[in-house]
């Protein structure tokens, strides 16, 4: 198990991305903490989990919450001694943010992915960096999709917001390296299976004149490999960036973009 006795914690943990990642964390062995807005949605990503012999606990904590993020992560760090791995799925709807070009967007709902984001970025893993600290070891992860790094029509400042989220990685490894502390971010091309992407790509493909299958063949044709990320392609990613054998990786991106972004 690549993650065996590890501690993680999970914000936004009842979404496609955050239950996908609890699930891989659980089998490699770690130990995880499911936090969101939604008790019974917890709830119900845990039972899935312990119907398989793995641990998994739940608390309702907003990854806005400066207070609360803090709180958990102390009660956290008390019963278990060790916070390993903190994982952020945080997300907003996008209704009347994406599938609208930029001039016709209101600045508020332009700004409001950007403060979001940034803001519960930059609070959970402030509070996960001061508890790792402790025993100079942990690992930081995020997840951005390509317009972070590829130029993408339609989708208001997501693409800012999540480029902001990969320059806050940089900058944390920067400053938490020489502490034991890791940050790792992922990017992947939009994620069929998720929910969040249908309704993305239908906003998107209504606003070009197609449909949202039209869009997402479009999508496809710009990757080497003529397909998107996989959850499963995410979950392992995730698991190797939190695991000992990828030490030397901080302020890093794995791309799993499939070629749609060549490095």
């Amino acid at each position: 198990m690549m993650l065996k006795d590890k501690v993680a914690v999970i914000y936004g943990a009842t979404g496609a991305i955050g239950s996908t990642a609890a699930h891989a964390f659980a089998r490699e062995g770690a130990r995880v903490f499911l936090t969101g807005r939604s008790t019974s949605k917890l709830n119900k990503v845990a039972q899935e989990i312990s119907s398989a012999s793995l641990s998994a606990e739940v608390s309702e904590v907003d990854a806005l919450d400066e207070q609360g993020v803090n709180d958990h992560l102390e009660k956290t760090f008390e019963k278990t001694g060790h916070i390993d791995i903190s994982f952020n799925a945080f997300g907003i709807p996008i209704q009347g943010i994406e599938g609208i070009p930029l001039l016709e967007l209101p600045t508020e709902r332009f700004l409001l992915p950007v403060s979001s984001y940034t803001k519960s970025h930059f609070i959970t893993a402030k509070a996960a960096a001061r508890f790792m600290i402790r025993r100079k070891s942990g690992v930081i992860l995020f997840i951005t999709p390509s317009p972070a790094r590829l130029a993408a029509p339609l989708v208001g400042g997501m693409a800012l917001a999540w480029a902001s989220m990969e320059a806050l990685s940089r900058n944390l490894s920067m400053e938490l390296a020489s502490s034991g502390l890791r940050t790792v971010c992922v990017r992947t091309t939009g994620l069929p299976e998720t929910e969040t992407i249908t309704i993305s790509y239908g906003l998107q493909g209504q606003a070009s004149g197609m449909t949202r299958e039209q869009l997402q063949a479009s999508m496809e044709s710009m990757t080497h490999t003529k397909r998107l990320t996989t959850l499963a392609e995410l979950a392992n990613a995730l698991v190797f960036a939190s695991a000992d054998q990828s030490s030397g990786m901080t302020g890093a991106v794995l791309n799993l973009t499939g070629g749609m972004i060549s490095d």
